[in-house]
């Protein structure tokens, strides 16, 4: 079995239904994001059309669910029906989908341990990007790469509403408010609109507080970043603190997945942005942030900031043992470097890169 998660509007059907039609066997997708069709019994019927499918011919055949952990308990009865096919030796092979990380992890770890694959969809590369819709490395800095708005940059309004209403607010209104106990959604999306406009700086939780049109608590918002991040929109970054016991730091680094998100909240054209020196750096930084949070994902990394005192590294990315510490120039005011401080601080280990001005070229880092 295998399960097929991330963010909304990367292409996760489609990709799912391209491959189906590419292979040699007789497949069957059916999707539970319509109300009508989030209940077990709509499992159980999508199981019957494999098994009958497959009683008839004798033949393997392919079971695509998608957006299964809408229902209520799904992972029991995903559970039961895949172990009576085991055996039965029946060889119905089952692929999940799902664009809520929380609840789709949540199902896997109660009762399907040691049953499936995971693999990660994420936001679009600046390759993919350039390959797909042929653009060049600024528009993709800009409009971020949601492949079903691809088609609407030449008319910014209507991919500011795209991004704005099948994004945004789908995602929030459908994989988190629906799925996951929200106390104060308006906190929430003030909450998500704060990551956009901050991407790429530190904000402490209290000041974030003091930004909100509602009274609540940093724990609060801790939470709502930790379930925007799960839907694959903003995250706060911690402070990387080596081997030592990490907490939640006080100022996370907030940090958009997808430079859509940045671009859409704010009133800057695309020509607007390209004209503006220091809000084009501040995009070129957040896009480096994107590439590392994807590539996280896709591998089991994790992304980070430092700084002590005005000594600053702007990403700072882990997988394993291996550290990698980066830092962007795109010719802004100088600042304190702090890759030689945090190679004092952590160690010789530390890969420590330059992305931009006196460094690799943005364009190679992304082609990565």
């Amino acid at each position: 079995m295998q399960v097929l998660r991330g963010p909304r509007q990367v292409g996760k059907t489609t990709a799912v239904l391209q491959a189906l039609d590419g292979l040699p066997l007789w497949s069957h997708y059916a999707s539970a994001d319509a109300p009508e069709n989030q209940t077990r019994d709509w499992i159980y019927a999508q199981w019957a059309t494999a098994r009958a499918r497959y009683s008839d011919s004798g033949e393997p055949c392919v079971l695509a669910l998608d957006e299964v952990q809408k229902i209520a308990r799904w992972s029991d009865v995903v559970k039961r029906l895949w172990d009576e096919d085991a055996r039965e030796s029946r060889d119905i092979r089952v692929i999940m989908l799902g664009s809520s990380p929380h609840l789709v992890d949540r199902g896997l770890g109660d009762s399907l341990t040691g049953r499936f694959e995971t693999l990660h969809a994420t936001h679009w590369t600046w390759p993919e990007c350039r390959d797909a819709f042929g653009w060049d490395l600024e528009t993709f800095v800009f409009f971020g790469g949601y492949p079903g708005a691809a088609t609407l940059i030449g008319d910014e309004a209507r991919w500011r509403e795209y991004v704005r209403n099948a994004v945004i607010e789908t995602t929030i209104s459908r994989d988190v408010l629906h799925m996951v106990r929200v106390d104060k959604p308006a906190v929430l999306r003030r909450v998500l609109y704060l990551g956009c406009e901050y991407s790429g700086r530190e904000l402490s939780l209290r000041k974030m507080l003091g930004e909100l049109d509602d009274v609540g608590n940093a724990t609060t918002v801790a939470h709502y970043l930790d379930l925007l991040a799960g839907a694959g929109l903003v995250s706060g970054l911690q402070k990387y603190a080596g081997a030592n016991v990490r907490r939640r730091a006080s100022a996370p680094k907030l940090q958009v997945h997808n430079n859509a998100l940045m671009s859409v909240m704010s009133p800057r054209s695309f020509a607007e942005a390209r004209s503006d020196a220091a809000w084009w750096g501040r995009l070129v930084e957040s896009c480096v942030g994107t590439h590392l949070v994807a590539r996280s994902a896709a591998i089991g990394g994790s992304v980070y900031y430092w700084r002590d005192g005005d000594r600053e590294v702007d990403y700072v990315a882990t997988l394993g043992t291996k550290v990698s510490a980066f830092e962007v120039k795109t010719g802004r005011r100088a600042r304190a470097s702090g890759l030689a401080a945090l190679h004092d601080a952590f160690g010789s280990a530390i890969d420590a890169r330059v992305i931009g001005t006196d460094g690799e070229p943005l364009q190679g880092f992304l082609e990565r």
